[in-house]
């Protein structure tokens, strides 16, 4: 009897634990579920986030894309208006009368005359002209008239030199030498005369005569130490020697 009893409440006590794990059990599942529940509402609400995020620079992309339509349409047009006012005014200037100009003429014309102010003759200046638009053949040939027609004029000596510098900027330079040596025998305190002699230094140094090259560069700074020729003699002679194909 004593036994049955006790069997009973065994019974009893092996119910009661089996309900105890089952509810343990169903407990723990149940927070797992709920552990798993909650993760995915914050992956939910970071993809949320991350999808308003998107969104919101999507629109500032469009409403930037749209800015830039808009703007360049108004270049467009802005453009077309600039074409239209440029043939507008293309076919005024066309259309435009042409103003005769004055016809000038001058009453017994004198050779070689000088400008009022005392400046160079005509024929110096029109040679000096030719040597500027790079004629230098028909330069020399100006300024040897020139030379000619008016031995005794101021611009002798400049027109020595440029007649060199003609002869100069056609690399003939055994025709440029007797010119600037011209101005340097002839007119030693001129202002050219410092020039001359920096290109006959130039010449020479071209012409491979280094030892002739030093020498008149040499001679330039001690006779015209003040001139910017002589600067540049002493940029040369730093750098001696010179390269044989150097001109300037």
């Amino acid at each position: 009897m004593n036994n049955l009893r006790a069997l009973g409440v065994a019974s009893i006590a092996m119910v009661l634990l089996a309900g105890c794990a089952a509810n343990d059990l169903m407990v723990k599942r149940q927070t797992e579920a709920e552990t798993k529940l909650e993760h995915l509402y914050q992956v939910t609400g970071g993809l949320e986030a991350r999808y308003n995020e998107l969104s919101g620079r999507l629109m500032t992309l469009e409403e930037q894309e749209a800015q830039r339509g808009k703007l360049f349409q108004e270049l467009q047009a802005s453009l077309r208006e600039l074409k239209e006012s440029n043939r507008a005014l293309e076919s005024k200037l066309q259309h435009a009368p042409v103003a005769a100009s004055p016809k000038i003429e001058v009453v017994n014309p004198e050779p070689n005359q000088k400008v009022k102010d005392g400046g160079p003759p005509q024929s110096y200046v029109k040679a000096f002209g030719l040597y500027s638009t790079n004629s230098f053949s028909e330069a020399v040939a100006a300024f040897q008239a020139f030379v000619k027609e008016q031995p005794k004029s101021e611009y002798v000596p400049n027109a020595h030199y440029w007649i060199g510098e003609c002869y100069y900027s056609m690399s003939d330079l055994q025709q440029a030498l007797p010119a600037f040596q011209k101005v340097l025998d002839s007119w030693p305190r001129h202002p050219k005369a410092a020039d001359a002699l920096l290109k006959i230094g130039y010449s020479r140094a071209a012409l491979k005569q280094q030892d002739k090259a030093k020498a008149a560069f040499e001679q330039l700074i001690r006779n015209y130490p003040g001139s910017p020729a002589a600067i540049k003699a002493r940029e040369r002679l730093n750098n001696w020697p010179l390269p044989s194909t150097e001109m300037r």
